[in-house]
């Protein structure tokens, strides 16, 4: 067994062995992947991961290929990364998903207008992040479909409406969550098993934060809550606080953008590439062509560099709005 592995590894691990469905497995061995070191110690154990996750996908769309292209849910992740509006009836999801994204969702003041996940890409500054509004969750019928949906994203936006009791739609939709062993995970300590949780960042929108007459009544919520959960008051209706949403988001999806440069042209900053923060000039080049990865002989970076243009190897660590040029 490879040595310097992380503690979050093993218990990913954890939660690998005692999934019980395919889904559940192949979230586990992406996330096992996500958090191993790249080293030479390592390359064995990623490289037997990923023949398991190959072959785990492979059986599993040969056994669901029908279901899978006919589920509502099978939704192909998009953009930057995959943020979830989760919450009870009437919260407000549909209308924050029609005012920041493309979507042209069913928005109405009667409980359960939405009977499956709508998805839509919302742009944050030159990037799209997938947004999806699901069905209201609700204790008595909960689709195992809608909570693989909730495991596969990358963060949870849990929807309250302020002005109709958000502490009980807060702690009702929690409890729900936590029933299917997903939790936030900035309350991991909390949890005594935690290979068998998923763990997400998980905000709270608190919506109808219309006007200024709405700040007294947001301060107690908050107050109430004594700091318990990173709150974000926002408007679907004035658009109140929702480039500081979006702001949000791209902060916790931890990536950054890097521009492709060819020699001698001018880099297009309308088309970045997205990588993991801590990503280097070999998982760029992975990224851009393969043959660039197997070949690349040197790069040279605009913007963290020492200085314009610097020459550097595979393994530079680039950084939010990096330009790189390759060379093979």
């Amino acid at each position: 067994m490879p040595t310097n592995l992380p503690p979050d590894y093993f218990e990913v691990e954890k939660r690998y062995r005692s999934a019980t469905s395919a889904e559940e497995k192949i979230i586990c061995l992406q996330d096992m992947l996500s958090v191993i070191p790249k080293h030479k110690g390592t390359d064995k154990l990623r490289g037997d991961l990923r023949r398991k996750l190959s072959k785990l996908k492979a059986s599993s769309q040969a056994r669901k290929g029908i279901s899978k292209r006919t589920s509502a849910y099978s939704i192909d992740k998009e953009g930057a990364g995959l943020a979830v509006l989760v919450g009870l009836s009437n919260v407000g999801k549909s209308a924050l998903l029609a005012t920041l994204t493309n979507a042209d969702p069913e928005v109405a003041n009667v409980p359960f207008t939405t009977w499956s996940p709508t998805p839509g890409m919302m742009p944050v500054e030159n990037i799209q992040v997938q947004l999806v509004d699901t069905p209201s969750l609700n204790r008595d019928f909960v689709e195992s479909e809608l909570m693989d949906l909730i495991r596969r994203s990358d963060i949870l936006l849990l929807v309250v409406d302020l002005k109709a009791d958000p502490i009980k739609q807060l702690e009702e939709t929690v409890d729900i969550l936590r029933e299917h062993r997903i939790t936030p995970i900035h309350q991991k300590d909390q949890v005594t098993e935690v290979y068998r949780h998923t763990f997400k960042p998980i905000f709270v929108l608190v919506n109808k934060y219309d006007d200024e007459d709405m700040d007294e009544i947001f301060e107690i919520f908050q107050e109430l809550l004594e700091g318990a959960w990173p709150l974000i008051p926002v408007s679907a209706s004035t658009g109140r606080n929702l480039e500081e949403l979006k702001r949000v988001v791209f902060e916790c999806l931890d990536v950054i953008r890097v521009y492709s440069k060819a020699p001698g042209r001018e880099p297009d900053y309308n088309a970045p590439f997205i990588l993991k923060s801590g990503s280097t000039v070999d998982d760029f080049a992975g990224k851009v062509h393969q043959d660039f990865l197997q070949n690349l002989k040197f790069a040279r970076v605009w913007g963290s560099a020492a200085f314009e243009g610097q020459m550097v190897g595979r393994d530079y660590v680039l950084h939010d709005g990096d330009v790189v040029e390759l060379r093979i």
